[in-house]
């Protein structure tokens, strides 16, 4: 994947986890749609290996307090 695709996928992760989803689309749609076969795939299994990302970072905190 280009490293460009790359810095606009994280980005995009990045404006989800601050509920900025609209943004995030709109960054990422272009790449998305303008990538080949290859590329499509390569970003089809980042999306998929860091869906993570894309959630908001929360620690459990059920278990600290039991």
């Amino acid at each position: 994947m280009r490293p460009s695709t790359l810095r606009v996928l994280t980005r995009a992760a990045e404006l989800t986890r601050q509920n900025r989803f609209t943004e995030a689309v709109l960054l990422a749609e272009p790449v998305i749609l303008t990538a080949d076969n290859y590329e499509g795939e390569e970003i089809r299994r980042w999306l998929l290996d860091h869906l993570t990302d894309f959630t908001p970072h929360h620690t459990d905190t059920s278990k600290e307090a039991a």
